[in-house]
């Protein structure tokens, strides 16, 4: 995920435009945000210790994010947008063709649920942002995150072609099991667990299938 450490501006005066550079120091607060709070938690986090991090001024925070909460939910989108990295080349998550296409839907969801543990895995300031701090940032956090749970869950029905109510609802339990089942290991800080949730998860999505509830 190519952008999740963007580059420092140079000291002094630098010849990338204002909106560039705008958008790089929004990315720096972002990253720093994630990485102090994956550290200490939203609540003991300050905007100081963000700016510290990422030897940004108070000013220039302030000209981009109203508060501490503004810039995590800068932060959260962030995550998201590293997610969908990942997963729309392989699940055509959106209007790009998958990596897999032509495949059977249950090897693009193997492929695809692979993928979203390894960036869970790889981003893990962030993946503890999205997953664990979110519930300390407050009730509009939590609704941003059941968004974008429903979202995977309508996603995955689509790979999966599950067009039955009974196929959908089925989706959105396995996607809301997933939440649960990867929460538990990143609120430990435990990677291996993380990446262990994928096999049985993988098999018991295969049963269903088998099944026939996932139609």
């Amino acid at each position: 995920m190519s952008d999740s450490s963007p580059r420092r501006l140079p000291r002094g005066r630098h010849a990338l435009p204002r909106e560039e550079a705008r958008r790089l120091q929004r990315l720096r607060l972002c990253g720093a945000m994630a990485e102090v709070m994956s550290e200490k938690g939203y609540v003991a986090t300050s905007v100081e210790d963000v700016l510290k991090r990422a030897v940004v001024s108070r000013q220039s925070f302030y000209q981009l994010f109203d508060s501490k909460f503004d810039c995590f939910m800068s932060s959260f989108e962030r995550a998201s947008e590293l997610l969908l990295e990942r997963l729309i080349p392989i699940a055509g998550f959106g209007s790009e063709p998958a990596q897999t296409e032509g495949a059977e839907p249950l090897e693009r969801f193997e492929r695809a649920f692979t993928a979203y543990l390894e960036a869970l895995a790889s981003e893990w300031s962030y993946t503890r942002l999205f997953l664990v701090e979110v519930y300390a940032a407050g009730p509009d956090a939590v609704r941003r995150r059941t968004d974008v749970q429903s979202w995977l869950a309508d996603a995955l029905a689509d790979l999966l072609g599950a067009r039955s109510e009974e196929g959908r609802f089925a989706c959105r339990t396995v996607v809301a099991a997933t939440s649960a089942m990867v929460t538990a290991p990143v609120a430990r800080n435990d990677r291996e667990g993380l990446l262990a949730v994928g096999p049985p998860l993988i098999a018991h999505v295969r049963r269903l299938w088998a099944a026939g509830v996932l139609t």
